[in-house]
């Protein structure tokens, strides 16, 4: 909960948040010391320095650390945990469901803990994703299209058998679908980042949502274009809000944008922690006006009411989570 000057109470959902392993003796080749050391390198780059970590803090913090960073210092009432395996990477997984489990056990009324699934894996993959959600009852999946399978180096959400595995979330009651749209991480291919397949899916299955992480960024106009045309695609913020501290003319440009085309009913705030920890990103987000050029382009200035629904009740509503009277919208 972050608590304003005057008084008043905002819900924070942070919807995009990892717990990951990249120490030494758990990479498999180089790969995963390069894909980390991008990561690190955006955490410096990104981060006021007071917040920074070290390099091995970065590599691995645990369910403890996690969870006093996000609900004890970082406001987060809830979390959403989005799992990204990377096996070709590493040994036993970057950030696995089993590993995000960990802090769900820690604090089972605050996680909400999504699974994964990789269409390249055919039926073995579609019976593990019945066998995880009959284990965790997850809400929702992640799918990162650019992580390598063997010698698949992508995929896109048009191919042919991307579409079962949404049929198999629509039977088994599993909503919101997750896609990772953002900048390219070393060694993984930038067009495989591409947003422009989402329309695909958007299109063929109206039931579900979609949540772009990152909002295809660097590729926002795509994103806007795409969210703009269909009514069940969401822009996860994630990474975008960490452009406050060092760079904050081009994260509101970038907001503006979103919310022009997209409005403040679509978008979820996430710190991508532990890229980034949300403390600062919230308390410098809650602080940030637009001007007034800014805001005429936005369509919106960013009220009190905006930043509610962007930090948590968009959030909650997808994921069916009850707010208390307090956080809701200021009644009119």
């Amino acid at each position: 909960m972050y608590v304003t000057e005057n008084g008043e109470k905002i819900f924070v959902i942070d919807s995009h948040v990892h717990v990951w392993d990249a120490r030494p003796q758990n990479r498999r080749n180089h790969y995963g010391q390069t894909f980390i050391d991008t990561f690190y390198g955006a955490h410096v780059a990104l981060t006021p320095a007071n917040q920074r970590w070290d390099a091995d803090r970065f590599n691995y913090y645990g369910a403890a650390g996690a969870a006093k960073d996000l609900f004890e210092d970082g406001y987060c009432d809830m979390a959403v945990m989005l799992p990204v395996y990377l096996r070709d990477f590493y040994i036993n997984g970057f950030n696995t469901t089993e590993l995000c489990a960990t802090l769900k056990d820690l604090h089972p009324e605050k996680v909400v803990l999504n699974g994964r699934c990789d269409p390249r894996e055919g039926q073995m993959g579609l019976d593990k994703l019945e066998e995880d959600f009959e284990t965790y009852k997850f809400q929702g999946v992640k799918l990162y299209t650019a992580e390598w399978n063997g010698v698949s180096r992508g995929y896109s959400m048009k191919d042919d058998f991307v579409a079962p595995y949404m049929e198999k979330c629509r039977s088994l009651g599993i909503k919101n679908v997750h896609i990772h749209k953002g900048p390219t991480t070393h060694p993984l291919d930038y067009d495989a980042f591409d947003v422009r397949d989402v329309c695909v899916v958007a299109t063929n299955f109206p039931d579900l949502n979609f949540v772009i992480d990152h909002c295809g960024m660097p590729r926002i106009d795509d994103f806007c274009f795409v969210a703009g045309q269909e009514p069940n695609v969401y822009g996860g913020l994630a990474l975008i809000p960490s452009y406050l501290h060092a760079r904050p003319k081009f994260f509101a440009r970038m907001l503006s944008d979103l919310l022009f085309w997209v409005g403040p009913d679509r978008l979820l705030f996430g710190s991508d922690y532990a890229i980034t920890s949300p403390k600062w990103i919230v308390e410098k987000f809650m602080e940030f006006e637009f001007d007034d050029e800014t805001a005429h382009e936005a369509g919106t200035q960013l009220t009190l009411d905006v930043k509610r629904k962007i930090m948590g009740l968009n959030a909650a509503k997808l994921y069916g989570i009850e707010v208390p009277d307090e956080f809701q919208l200021s009644k009119a």
